[in-house]
């Protein structure tokens, strides 16, 4: 999944019938739009340790460190504030963005009672769109370093 794509999607499907949005369009773009950051975290994961497409990567290799991101473990570390703090701000502001966007989601698709209005779901995947911008833009040892915190599962650095 491409993160781009996703977002592409949950704007879609936000801007669905404007003058009187359906509230199931409005979750399932607040949900895509968390997919979004989680497939940008994936994509992160597998070309920091496998390569992007043109380093004669192993496409198994690659499908298996991009599987190796788990929703939880990654919010947790997003959460841990001692180690985030390391990061720089971009990374930073990605892993609370990314934190609060699987609460939404989670509120989105198991929430019946929840309502979300169009201009903030329109907000969330906007800002959601420059924070994947922004990880893809830091430095890629500082991207690494990040893909390590949250691909791999240990409890202490």
């Amino acid at each position: 999944m491409q993160p781009d794509d996703l977002i592409e999607t949950a704007r879609a499907l936000a801007r669905l019938d404007l003058s009187k949005p359906r509230l199931a369009n409005l979750k399932r773009a607040m949900s895509t739009a968390y997919y979004a950051m989680f497939h940008t975290l994936c994509w992160n994961c597998a070309n920091s340790f496998v390569g992007t497409v043109g380093a004669g990567r192993s496409q198994q290799a690659w499908n298996q460190a991009y599987r190796a991101v788990d929703h939880s473990i990654a919010k947790n570390k997003c959460e841990n504030y001692q180690v985030i703090q390391s990061f720089p701000k971009t990374i930073q502001r990605f892993a609370n963005h990314f934190v609060t966007l699987q609460k939404l989601r989670l509120q989105a698709d198991y929430n019946p009672a929840n309502t979300f209005y169009c201009h903030e779901v329109l907000n969330t995947i906007d800002f959601a769109e420059r924070m994947i911008v922004n990880l893809q833009d830091s430095d890629s040892k500082d991207r690494k370093a990040f893909a390590v915190w949250i691909a791999i599962k240990h409890h202490a650095i």
